[in-house]
């Protein structure tokens, strides 16, 4: 009985950890025009270069450091939703959420190999896909629902509402 009461929480958990994933893998080929654009390709080779000196240690604060200061984004972002400037609470807290997964993708691309090679990195980096592969086992169902569905509702809507 617990399980079944406990199920909606999974499923919203695995949404939330999809929608996660979905934006670290879609913010990054964007990221990557962007270096493109924008003289960040020399930029991501020197920094490259630098993580190549560190140790997997000071590579890990390379990597989260970067982050940090669109926290308090994010906090105004909250702080603009609790005033009730929906819009803009909305607006702040996506551009927020966006800039820090694609910061954190770009970094994480540089920094990868080096993270790695700290056991307890790669073990967490083995359990988050895992992770991502049962959250998307729990929810493709539920998708493939909604699909059926939807294609019926277009069905039924060309056959109009009285078959």
């Amino acid at each position: 009985m617990m399980r079944r009461l406990l199920q909606p929480f999974w499923v919203l958990l695995a949404v939330i950890f999809l929608i996660e994933a979905w934006l670290w893998d879609h913010l990054e080929p964007i990221v990557a025009r962007v270096v493109a654009l924008i003289p960040l390709r020399a930029f991501k080779q020197w920094l490259s270069d630098r993580v190549d000196t560190l140790s997997p240690a000071m590579t890990l604060i390379v990597f989260i450091v970067p982050v940090i200061p669109l926290f308090p984004l994010k906090l105004v972002g909250f702080w603009l939703l609790t005033h009730e400037y929906w819009l803009s609470a909305i607006a702040t807290i996506i551009f927020a959420k966006s800039s820090a997964s694609a910061v954190a993708a770009f970094i994480f691309d540089v920094t990868r190999p080096k993270l790695l090679e700290m056991q307890w990195f790669e073990t967490l980096y083995e359990i988050y896909h895992g992770l991502r592969a049962k959250a998307a086992a729990l929810v493709d169902p539920i998708k493939v629902r909604i699909v059926e569905a939807c294609a019926a509702m277009a069905t039924a809507g060309r056959r109009g509402c009285c078959g």
